[in-house]
């Protein structure tokens, strides 16, 4: 089983591939029975259930190589982003890695990947440079816009629904240091706290990221003292620029009294301690989320009454500041959607009486202000339908995908995902 324990499998075969041809191995043996493959890395993101399927782990395919001075990153298929941070902070190297340095890098990045340097830079699928991929005919390939443009343009953003990627080449950016943390607020000051947020991010630049948590704390020990037990609002800043970080988080700091502020010059190293999410032993989440074209004083108003302490929401919600260079097109194009948010929220929800409904009546009062879209890594058990898994791209794009898919996985072996289906042949 995966990290989220929100779905349950019973595979046919597990295969804890070791290299790429144990990989290609077990989808040429999953296409001779007739059976449907699933890969699992880290299991963050858990889909569809895999039971009769042919379950690829590539938890033990965790190499790593940088070359510093192309400011680049092989990294194989079961990587988590900390293996790769640590291998790239000698140089004064960062990848555009998330939030948790406990995910998996490869499933990530072809999701897309929005981080803590997407404002700066775009998305992690933005800078990849090649991929090798084992196909539904157990063909082991070597994929870039020059060799295999349709599949490398569909693999970035579609995830593992042409193939598996069992390694990947990704650019390595010039950041060694950052001016980040977390300003953790009362349950008082949340609305304060959140009016004053959404104007803040009117005018930041690019080198700027942040978010906003406001969850629940359980009064155990792992939490710290001034904040267990408690509603926090809790704001993460990231700022990767050399100077000018204090200046800009002032205003935050002014809103009122934290219970505990974090926020520092740091190595890039020490990139996860900001969101300081708790994503390395097994939890029980059901995940959705929804982008935003802006964050207006009603829409503020609306966040509140939800999901603010007065509500006590029996679910956790992000508000993740998008636009910068998430909104400009990549160098060479993808698929990735999103492009037109200016801000993603996520929930997380427990299965216990009324959350789901609460929180699906939360998420469908800020239609008002959505795109229509949704971020595909941030989704759920609950959004495996393909009519959700279309919201996350452009129109034209979906169609390309499912016609790249009729050419590559015409069987839909690979359907234990968010799946896009192939094009139907014509009549």
């Amino acid at each position: 089983m995966g990290l989220n324990r929100a779905m349950e499998s019973r595979p046919a075969y597990v295969v804890g591939a070791i290299d790429e041809q144990d990989v290609a191995a077990a989808v040429r043996m999953a296409v001779a029975q007739g059976r449907a493959v699933g890969v699992m890395a880290t299991g963050h993101s858990p889909t569809v259930a895999a039971d009769g399927a042919v379950l690829i782990n590539t938890g033990r395919m965790n190499g790593v190589e940088v070359d510093p001075r192309a400011r680049t990153a092989w990294v194989e298929a079961g990587t988590r982003w900390r293996q790769v941070v640590e291998r790239a902070a000698p140089h004064g190297l960062a990848p555009l890695n998330g939030s948790s340095p406990n995910v998996g890098a490869v499933g990530y990045t072809t999701g897309g990947g929005a981080g803590l340097l997407g404002r700066r830079f775009g998305f992690a699928a933005d800078h990849v440079r090649r991929l090798r991929v084992v196909t539904a005919d157990g063909r082991l390939r070597e994929v870039s816009a020059d060799s295999d443009p349709d599949l490398f343009w569909a693999v970035r953003g579609g995830k593992d629904n042409f193939g598996v990627v069992v390694g990947m080449e990704i650019e390595l950016f010039p950041v060694s240091q950052l001016y980040g943390g977390g300003l953790y607020f009362p349950a008082d000051a949340t609305g304060d706290v959140l009016h004053a947020y959404a104007e803040w991010t009117r005018s930041l630049p690019e080198h700027m990221a942040s978010s906003v948590l406001l969850a629940q704390n359980p009064n155990l020990p792992a939490v710290p003292e001034p904040l267990r037990g408690k509603f926090v609002t809790h704001v993460r800043i990231a700022f990767s620029d050399a100077e000018g970080g204090e200046e800009l988080v002032r205003p935050l700091r002014e809103i009122g009294p934290t219970l505990l502020d974090t926020v520092r010059d740091m190595p890039y190293a020490e990139v996860g301690t900001i969101h300081h999410e708790p994503t390395d032993a097994p939890y029980l989440a059901y995940d959705r989320n929804v982008f935003l074209r802006d964050i207006s004083k009603d829409a503020v108003d609306t966040l509140l009454a939800h999901a603010g302490p007065d509500a006590q929401p029996p679910f956790i919600t992000e508000l993740r500041h998008f636009g910068g260079a998430y909104s400009r097109p990549p160098e060479v194009p993808n698929c990735v959607g999103g492009r037109d948010a200016v801000f993603c929220l996520f929930t997380g929800a427990t299965p216990a009486p009324g959350s789901l409904e609460s929180r699906d009546r939360f998420l469908a009062d800020l239609r008002p202000w959505g795109t229509g879209g949704t971020n595909i890594n941030f989704a759920g058990v609950e959004d495996a339908d393909p009519a959700i898994v279309r919201t996350a791209y452009r129109p034209g794009d979906y169609t390309r995908l499912t016609e790249i898919k009729a050419v590559y996985d015409p069987g839909n072996v690979f359907r234990i995902n968010f799946n896009i289906p192939p094009k139907a042949a014509p009549a």
